[in-house]
């Protein structure tokens, strides 16, 4: 079982989520809105901390739990659904995920999902 994280501009969500239930067996998704700085210096490339100088950008996080074999898919949608190529498309993290249960079912793994 996979993780898949990815943080996206939240003005390309609808175009991501389209590529996503394009997928045959996508499992479904967790949404929620984050704020955050990438690695970049912050407007006019200099970072100086003071209380004003923090400047965090509006984003969406994507959280899709999987089975590994449809996870590269999933993953390669959401980064071309994404990408626009420039600064601040966002990331998209892999992780290895040891166990899942359903709660209403108990079904484990990839019955699961």
């Amino acid at each position: 079982m996979k993780e898949i994280k990815a943080v996206i501009q939240p003005h390309i969500f609808t175009k991501v989520m389209e590529a996503l239930h394009a997928i045959p067996h996508f499992p479904g998704v967790t949404v929620s809105e984050c704020e955050g700085q990438g690695r970049g210096r912050g407007r006019g490339g200099k970072y100086v901390p003071t209380v004003q100088s923090i400047f965090l950008n509006k984003m969406t996080k994507l959280e899709v739990i999987c089975s590994d074999d449809i996870c590269d898919e999933l993953a390669r949608a959401i980064q071309h659904a994404a990408h626009t190529g420039n600064p601040g498309d966002g990331l998209v993290v892999v992780l290895d995920v040891p166990r899942v249960v359903r709660i209403r079912t108990g079904q484990e793994q990839d019955e699961a999902v």
